[in-house]
């Protein structure tokens, strides 16, 4: 998800790093023309001025951090990948990168051959971060919803080329012209709901102490949001540009429970989460938590952490209000992209990128990205106070998972090349090849956050 926070230069450039992934889409427009990419991958900026803010005052801070950059929770290596590197990857954002935690797995073939955690899960207790944690997905969860839509298709329940209107009359402008394929790769020309000032709440002191004091705790409707979504002009005509937007996947949900009686979150259970044995993943409607053990999220205030960990998901909906784990994570994009969820012409529709999105690669609720080590299909994900990176190779052969608590950004050259660091070595599954040299990031601007990339939420 994504909303108009304010980031500096080189945050939009980690965000770039990160590029294929695609927090609740990621992050910013690429070019002028174009929306927030979910590969263009951006951490959410706590806001830094002055004044007080409502919420939970932590205390540890960022000696608690610091200090927990030093051990690493990890698993035994194993396979052909480099242990020692990939625990300074995840190390690294934690110190000298500013996250408050990091989470990473590498799986080859669908086997976990090494996992690694730094940082501190709860900066009140000091309590270790576990390789083994859930954590908010952001818009990790429209890879879920895209692939439900798909077997759909295969189903002959409705087509990628049918307009929208067709199955739910009257609910966007111009939905006799918007097709099921817009939705799910950002041409549809739809308003970012999350570009709203509503879910601009991370732009100054006042608004974020109002969203932690009562704003996090808000239920919406689907239909509210593409209310608001309503309010703003197309970006463009269907088909003609790309633009990611939260909205689509918002329908999309809404598709999902017209055609099959049952809600998006439902069959996302139904169909993937069951079959797969995805036993630390749910797609929750309102409820504030995260079950089972988790690493906090935060805010870093003048008056010290503030904890935003609980949050009504219902902002994310559709489009970004899911909860995983490294270990589910690789195994659900393993399936994936090995055809346990599609059949070959769904999933070479899921990959067929489109034009318009130009950099980003965009295809349906999938993004392409190139790593010093090759090819990776995936998406990345953003709420507040959690980011997620996940990665697959078409073969196989390699998945890469990650989740990051943004914390302190003041040193964002650090942030920048920590972050770098991650993707091409979980990626590569150790040290990247001498040759390959920095990740190249794509033409963008600005990356959405939250249930997207940047101050807000979803990415």
């Amino acid at each position: 998800m994504r909303g108009r926070r304010r980031r500096g230069p080189a945050l939009r450039t980690a965000a770039a790093v990160l590029a294929g992934v695609g927090l609740v889409g990621a992050l910013a427009p690429v070019a002028a023309a174009h929306g927030a990419p979910p590969s263009s991958y951006g951490l959410t900026v706590a806001v830094g001025a002055g004044g007080d803010v409502t919420g939970e005052a932590v205390s540890g801070g960022a000696d608690a951090v610091a200090d927990a950059g030093r051990d690493v929770d990890r698993g035994a290596g194993q396979g052909g990948v480099d242990p020692a590197a990939l625990d300074a990857a995840v190390r690294g954002l934690v110190s000298p990168g500013g996250a408050s935690a990091t989470l990473g797995r590498v799986s080859e073939r669908g086997r976990t051959v090494w996992k690694g955690a730094a940082g501190t899960a709860d900066l009140a207790t000091g309590a270790r971060a576990s390789a083994d944690g859930r954590f908010r997905i952001g818009s990790v969860t429209k890879t879920f919803v895209a692939t439900v839509l798909l077997q759909l298709v295969a189903e002959h329940r409705l087509g990628l080329d049918d307009p929208v209107e067709r199955h739910l009359p009257g609910l966007v402008p111009n939905g006799g012209q918007i097709t099921v394929r817009q939705l799910l790769n950002h041409t549809s020309g739809l308003a970012n709901y999350t570009d709203d000032p509503a879910f601009s709440f991370e732009e100054d002191t006042g608004t974020l102490q109002q969203w932690l004091s009562t704003g996090r705790w808000r239920s919406y409707r689907p239909q509210e949001l593409i209310a608001i979504a309503a309010k703003y002009p197309p970006y463009f005509a269907p088909g003609q540009g790309w633009h990611y937007s939260n909205t689509n996947y918002i329908v999309a949900g809404l598709l999902v429970e017209r055609l099959t009686g049952r809600t998006w979150g439902e069959e996302v259970e139904r169909r993937i989460i069951r079959p797969l044995g995805l036993t630390g993943t749910s797609m929750p409607v309102d409820s504030p938590f995260i079950p089972g053990p988790h690493a906090h999220g935060y805010y870093k205030l003048a008056t010290g952490p503030a904890d935003a960990t609980l949050l009504n998901p219902s902002m994310g909906g559709a489009a970004g209000a899911g909860i995983s784990t490294t270990a589910d994570l690789t195994r659900f994009v393993s399936a994936l992209l090995g055809g346990r969820l599609l059949g070959p012409a769904e999933l070479a529709e899921m990959k067929r990128t489109s034009p318009q999105s130009g950099p980003a690669e965009y295809g349906l609720g999938l993004q392409r990205t190139t790593t010093p080590c090759g090819e990776f299909w995936g998406h990345g994900g953003g709420i507040p106070g959690y980011n997620t990176l996940l990665y697959g190779t078409a073969d196989g052969s390699r998945q890469f998972a990650a989740s990051v608590n943004p914390y302190d950004m003041s040193d964002l050259p650090a942030t920048n090349a920590a972050f770098e660091t991650l993707v091409a070595t979980g990626t590569c599954g150790g040290r990247p090849p001498a040759a390959a040299g920095p990740l190249a990031p794509p033409a963008t601007a600005a990356i959405p956050s939250a249930v997207g990339p940047a101050p807000l939420l979803l990415g």
